[in-house]
């Protein structure tokens, strides 16, 4: 019997990553809700999110429904949609905890900082302050922040520049208008997450995660059942 439920579990991550190409988040939502639950939301997280995606979000202990996946894949999509649009942005649809659509954005050039520093350009505040509008549209979205480095220096050198840069990026959304209560996660990962296909300026950077919170799970789980 385990091995039966193994096997369904591998061709159900085989089916998804088959189609996740062409599949928008109301798509996947729909795929992955009909057989997710913490276990499986974090496989599908950890690839699909080249290894970020499994740590967002709280893991809610219980399978989500078809339906339920389906809302919240929308809701991402139009935030997608709507982040794209901000100058610099790049948006990169990913798979939280529960196995629930979330997006990534980083900025080619908005959230990027000088050597050893932490302080925000006058482009990164422009491209923020007009983030900030996708953001706080929604006070049921749930939001991670992680700072990188580059390699230079030493590793506690590092990680100590890469959460004050995370912390600059969520004390500007704040005084944007986002909400605080949204900020669930404000880390430093120095360069435990370095990208070697980028150049050590383009690692000097802050990501934004938007996931959905439990008032927003709960919320188009009720949908759902309507």
């Amino acid at each position: 019997m385990k091995k039966m439920k193994l096997f369904t579990l591998l061709m159900c991550i085989a089916l998804i990553f088959s189609n996740c190409s062409s599949m928008n988040n109301t798509t996947k939502g729909t795929a992955i809700g009909a057989g997710s639950g913490a276990a499986l939301g974090a496989i599908l997280g950890s690839v699909i999110g080249h290894g970020k995606g499994a740590v967002i979000g709280t893991a809610l202990g219980a399978a989500v429904g078809a339906g339920t996946g389906a809302i919240i894949g929308k809701k991402m999509d139009k935030k997608a949609e709507e982040a794209a649009q901000v100058k610099g942005a790049q948006v990169e649809k990913v798979t939280d905890s529960n196995g629930l659509s979330a997006v990534k954005v980083t900025f080619s050039s908005g959230i990027l900082f000088p050597f050893n520093s932490s302080t925000l350009s006058a482009t990164s505040k422009s491209s923020l302050s007009d983030f900030a509008n996708v953001l706080k549209e929604d006070k049921t979205l749930d939001l991670a922040v992680y700072g990188h480095t580059d390699k230079v220096g030493t590793y506690d050198a590092n990680q100590k520049v890469s959460i004050a840069r995370a912390q600059a990026v969520e004390i500007y959304l704040q005084n944007c208008g986002v909400s605080p209560s949204q900020f669930k996660e404000v880390v430093g990962k120095g360069y435990a997450e370095y990208d070697d296909t980028k150049t050590a300026d383009q690692n000097r950077n802050v990501e934004v995660y938007m996931y959905a919170s439990k008032a927003m799970i709960d919320a188009a789980n009720a949908q759902a059942s309507n």
